[in-house]
């Protein structure tokens, strides 16, 4: 195993080891050491495989981090949201570039099912992977009955 140079979210920590995962590969890695991580935090580093047996990691080096947060708005979606809702079926999911730096995605979901997708968005660790791997900080999921906005926010 040699060095890896990426982006990572740190999914598990505890006093003496942390887990991060590779936002791009999807790959897990487990710190043999924790040097202060939290779970939820996006790290831009270089890991290594830690000698003799290499079966852990140590961090090398943090050129950037930051905290990441994903959070319900009491806001509804936008015009903007609902009118690409409007255009798709239910269970669709459409991808759209921010202004600047981010993406909106717009969930179509059976309207009784609107609160169970938020949760799952909320709770779905791969909110946060997709944050990171995007470059942002901040994730804010608005609904209203039947459509989900999922906005990746610097």
């Amino acid at each position: 195993m040699e060095e890896t140079t990426g982006t990572f979210l740190v999914t598990h920590a505890e006093d003496e080891s942390a887990v991060l995962r590779d936002v791009e590969t999807g790959q897990i890695h487990t710190l043999a050491a924790n040097p202060q991580l939290e779970v939820g935090e996006a790290i831009e580093g270089t890991i290594a495989p830690e000698p003799p047996i290499e079966a852990a990691w140590e961090l090398r080096e943090i050129e950037e981090r930051r905290r990441l947060s994903a959070e319900r708005s009491d806001e509804p979606p936008t015009s903007q949201e609902r009118e690409i809702a409007a255009r798709q079926t239910v269970g669709e999911v459409t991808r759209t570039d921010r202004a600047g730096i981010g993406e909106l995605h717009v969930l179509t979901v059976p309207p009784e099912r609107t609160e169970e997708a938020v949760t799952e968005i909320l709770e779905d660790e791969e909110t946060l992977a997709r944050a990171a791997r995007y470059g942002v900080d901040r994730v804010e999921v608005r609904a209203d009955e039947g459509v989900v906005s999922v906005r990746y926010l610097p």
